[in-house]
């Protein structure tokens, strides 16, 4: 079933140039580029993406780590994409996600875990139409 979702490549990792590692990561799985962007979000943009979490304590915190630098935005597709995407990426936690994964590899943190995909069909949908409007 060939299925689209978002990924962001979060600003550390963008700091720490593993843009190219991550995206390569991806491709070589088959997943295709089909969106991408480099931009730096707001506030309100932090805000409307993790609408669900916006009420948490621990979101000041995660916001103020969204907005603090360019991030990578970007629309992969390929079969079951959004199952496939959560895999490459590896648990949440950095410190608890299996070698071989991008935050495995790369994160030793929960918060600046270097990405975030679409976790559902449903939040994949809305999270696109948010980061690409035109897509």
């Amino acid at each position: 079933m060939t299925q689209r979702t978002l990924v962001l490549i979060k600003p550390d990792a963008v700091a720490r140039g593993l843009v190219g590692a991550v995206t390569t990561r991806y491709e070589r799985k088959g997943l295709r580029i089909v969106a991408m962007q480099l931009r730096t979000i707001d506030g309100a943009m932090a805000d409307a993406h993790y609408a669900d979490h916006v009420e948490q304590p621990w979101y000041p915190p995660l916001r103020e780590f969204a907005t603090s630098g360019p991030l990578v935005a970007l629309v992969l597709e390929g079969d079951h994409a959004i199952e496939v995407v959560r895999g490459i990426n590896g648990a949440t936690d950095g410190r608890k996600a299996a070698p071989g994964t991008i935050r495995g590899d790369f994160s030793l943190s929960n918060r600046e875990n270097l990405v975030h995909a679409s976790d559902s069909e449903e939040s994949a949908a809305r999270e696109i139409a948010l980061w690409f409007p035109e897509a």
